[in-house]
């Protein structure tokens, strides 16, 4: 029987198209978090914008914990550093890095693939740090330790300081609270998340952009 390759070319054709479809579906995963919508839509690549930072989240962050350590929601946080960074005149760029639940780390990964070399990192329980991709993973640009002590107006300055970094510039260090019975007082709870977090890292995952849309 003679085979019609106008039918063959159209039938393969079709197939290609399913396997793309769902290749695509595969790849994008959303989840919902209080506030906001997070997708993954594929592998992180390094950045080439100079005019960018790149936020990176924890495991955790915005899946299976939803609020920072003392509640604040996770939607809020992300809307206020990107808020701080676009006053500045600066792109935010989000990925989430899975190979640890280090925040050091997850900073200086998303310094990586920042085009600036400028990457904010924070974890589930609200740490977060400033870091730049020249600097060794454990040294930093800033560092926001005491999780609970940090509210939303300074998330927003932490982004505007990440800006003013991207840009070349050397802003004084964000004002930080400083309250000695902030460590005991949470120390276990820390501990707990910090142990929920590193459950969701897995060290053999890349890093993933996320597209986020506030509700």
């Amino acid at each position: 029987m003679a085979i019609d390759e106008k039918l063959l070319k159209s039938v393969i054709a079709e197939v290609l198209k399913e396997m793309n479809t769902t290749s695509s579906a595969a790849a994008e995963e959303a989840y919902e978090c209080p506030g906001m919508q997070i997708t993954e839509i594929g592998d992180a690549e390094k950045g080439t914008n100079p005019n960018e930072v790149v936020l990176g989240l924890a495991p955790a962050f915005g899946e299976s914990q939803t609020t920072n350590i003392v509640g604040v929601p996770h939607a809020a946080i992300v809307k206020e550093i990107m808020a701080g960074l676009e006053e500045e005149g600066v792109s935010c760029r989000i990925v989430k890095v899975y190979r640890t639940s280090d925040v050091s780390f997850i900073a200086h990964d998303a310094a990586e693939l920042s085009g600036s070399g400028i990457g904010i990192g924070i974890q589930s329980k609200g740490t977060t740090v400033i870091h730049q991709k020249d600097l060794p993973p454990l040294s930093n640009l800033e560092l926001f330790p005491q999780c609970p002590l940090i509210d939303l107006e300074t998330y927003r300055a932490i982004g505007k300081n990440a800006a003013q970094y991207a840009k070349g510039e050397s802003p004084n260090p964000v004002p930080v609270k400083n309250d000695q019975m902030a460590r005991p007082k949470f120390q276990a709870l820390s501990a707990v998340l910090h142990i929920k977090e590193t459950e969701h890292a897995d060290r053999d995952k890349a890093p993933k952009a996320l597209k986020v849309v506030f509700k």
